[in-house]
C-alpha cells in the first residue's frame, strides 16, 4: 500500500476531497519526521511505536574479498516495534 492508496482510501470512506487528505496525510508524516529528528519517540495505542536507537560501530567485510575490512561507523536508525493488537491480527492471518 502506498501513500496514494491510503489518500484514495480515505477520501473514498469519509467524503473528504483527495486534496485534502493528501495535506492532512503529509502533515501527520512531517510531524512524526520531526519528533523522531528530535529524538523523541511516537506511540500509537495499539498500533506501534517509532524511535531512534543507535546502531553499535561494527567491521564490514567484502564477501568477494574478506581481507578487505571496512570500518563501518555508529549511526542511528529508525526503530518499529509493533504493539500487542496489531502483533496478534498480524500472527492471526498467517
Amino acid at each position: 500500500m502506498t501513500k496514494r492508496d491510503l489518500v484514495i482510501r480515505i477520501s473514498n470512506e469519509t467524503g473528504l476531497v483527495q486534496e485534502d487528505v493528501q495535506t492532512i496525510l503529509q502533515k501527520i508524516l512531517d510531524y512524526i519526521t520531526e519528533a523522531l529528528v528530535k529524538g523523541d519517540h511516537i506511540e500509537f495505542r495499539d498500533f506501534g511505536v517509532f524511535e531512534i536507537c543507535r546502531r553499535k560501530p561494527r567491521i564490514g567485510r567484502n564477501p568477494n574479498k574478506p581481507e578487505n575490512v571496512v570500518q563501518i561507523p555508529e549511526r542511528k536508525v529508525v526503530k518499529f516495534k509493533p504493539g500487542k493488537k496489531m502483533k496478534a491480527l498480524v500472527l492471526a492471518s498467517a
